[in-house]
């Protein structure tokens, strides 16, 4: 019996945008968030999905959960960061200073990408 071949449709990648910061570094966000991620994001920022949570808590967590969603690119000071995974892990621990030009971004990006998202 012979195989079926199978044709693999490629998904169209979503678009892209790079901001750059004054020192240069850069961050490069997905351009597409899914309907089930912006419902995520809504209960988060509203706090019902813990509610024992205060306002800032999920505050945080709604900037957290934008950038995890978003970023796929961080370069900074030349050195690129890609995975998921360290992409996360050097948010959390970024300086008071990068945390902020990284909330304007998702400001900026939303605001042109996704009108319907309330950014933090």
């Amino acid at each position: 019996m012979a195989k079926r071949s199978r044709r693999r449709t490629e998904k169209p990648a979503a678009p892209t945008s790079v901001y750059t910061e004054v020192d240069g570094n850069s961050i490069t966000l997905r351009g597409a968030l899914t309907p089930a991620s912006r419902m995520k994001y809504a209960q988060i920022l509203a706090g019902s999905e813990r509610p024992a949570a205060t306002r800032e808590d999920a505050w945080h967590r709604a900037v957290e959960f934008l950038f995890e969603h978003l970023a796929l690119r961080w370069e900074i000071a030349g050195a690129p960061i890609e995975r998921q995974k360290e992409l996360l892990g050097r948010f959390r621990a970024a300086s008071s200073s990068e945390r902020a030009w990284i909330r304007d971004v998702l400001r900026e990006h939303c605001a042109e990408h996704f009108p319907d998202v309330q950014a933090p």
